[in-house]
Order: C-alpha cells, then structure tokens, then sequence
C-alpha cells in the first residue's frame, strides 16, 4: 500500500472548508486516497491539529459540533504516527529548517518524507519549495 506525509496544511482545509478552489481541490484528493494510501505523519501532528482546531473554536471561527466532526474525522485517519521525529529534530530536521528557511516543525515533515522515500502532501509554498530543493516528491494525485 503506498504512503505519502500528510501535512496539517491539507487536514485545515477539510476542517475550515476554506482558501482557493485549487486547495480544496487538492485537500479532497488527498482525502479521497484514505481507502489506499498511509498516512505518515511525524508525532507533532495530533498536537498541531488539535491546538489549530482549539483555537479557532475559542475565537469562534469554529463552530462545536464542526469541531467534533474534524475531530472524529482525525481518528478515523490511517495515520502512522512516526516516532523517530524527536530523535530527528536536533539533527536532521534542524538542518533542513535552517537550510530552507523553514520552522522545525514545517521541516519534521520535510525529513519524514526524505526520510521514508514518500511524496509530501502539503498546500505550505515554502514547504513545497524546499521539496523540491531536496528532490522530494510533492502528492499530486
């Protein structure tokens, strides 16, 4: 079964339902791969995911019951959660964030793909350009 790196820039836009039809375009094709695609994820995302998703219902951007939904989508993900991220930060993902400019955790994903041989599904432009850089593929179903 294929893998690719999910970055939370694409899971935001299946919670906000927002940004240009070219990204949501693409956050649904990343969707529609659930039933034959694993989703590697470095062991930040939960947290990410969860402080973005709080936050924006503490300011109201979000209603409960849209916040349970994405919640209750997120658990049904195949996500493998990797568990080499923090051995990788103080080396590995902290090069790559330095040499493209990237905040360590934008680079975590980064390292996971380069590290496992995956494309990167991500809708992050810096992100997509040190990918690039670094000949790592970017998910374009």
């Amino acid at each position: 079964m294929p893998s690719l790196v999910l970055d939370n820039s694409v899971a935001m836009r299946w919670c906000f339902k927002d940004g240009s039809d070219s990204d949501l375009m693409y956050a649904e094709k990343v969707l529609d791969r659930l039933t034959d695609t694993l989703f590697l994820v470095p062991n930040l995302w939960h947290l990410e995911a969860a402080n973005v998703v709080a936050r924006a219902h503490k300011r109201q951007w979000l209603t409960s019951t849209q916040m349970h939904q994405f919640l209750d989508l997120v658990l049904q993900l195949p996500l493998i959660v990797d568990l080499q991220t923090a051995k990788k930060a103080m080396a590995e993902t902290f090069t790559l964030a330095n040499a493209h400019n990237l905040s360590v955790y934008d680079a975590a994903y980064l390292e996971l793909a380069l590290r496992h041989h995956v494309p990167l599904a991500t809708l992050d432009l810096d992100l997509r350009k040190a990918a690039s850089k670094v000949n790592v593929t970017i998910f374009n179903s």
